[in-house]
């Protein structure tokens, strides 16, 4: 069974930077796509960013182009989200998630899910 295991959340003044990390264990082999997602208060999730495994492509949401970078250790299984220049409509629960079929942020629908991990940006 995958398990996605987030952590990195917290507190930060605008303009901060927080770097997010997805611990992925369980049955994920081969090429695969891990992402981030976040949800706001009342809202449905919305895909932030993802990359394919190994070296693959990468995909941003307009929002956090040029302010997010995802990046992998492979080795490790973990997929980073360092998130710079935070402002606070970035506040939302972040999620990481995993699938096997397709990798567009826009379009994805993972297989799984991590618990969430709360960012609050403060003005």
């Amino acid at each position: 069974q995958v398990q996605l295991t987030e952590s990195g959340g917290g507190s930060v003044q605008a303009g901060g930077s927080l770097r997010l990390s997805c611990t992925a264990s369980g049955g994920l082999y081969g090429n695969h796509c891990m992402a981030w997602f976040r949800r706001f208060p009342g809202k449905e999730r919305e895909g932030v960013s993802s990359i394919y495994t190994w070296g693959g492509a990468t995909y941003y949401a307009d929002s956090v182009k040029g302010r997010f970078t995802i990046s992998e250790d492979n080795t490790k299984k973990v997929v980073f989200l360092q998130m710079d220049s935070l402002k606070p409509e970035d506040t939302a629960m972040y999620y990481c998630a995993a699938s096997t079929r397709g990798c567009a942020i826009s379009t994805m629908t993972p297989d799984y899910w991590g618990q969430g991990t709360q960012v609050t940006v403060s003005s």
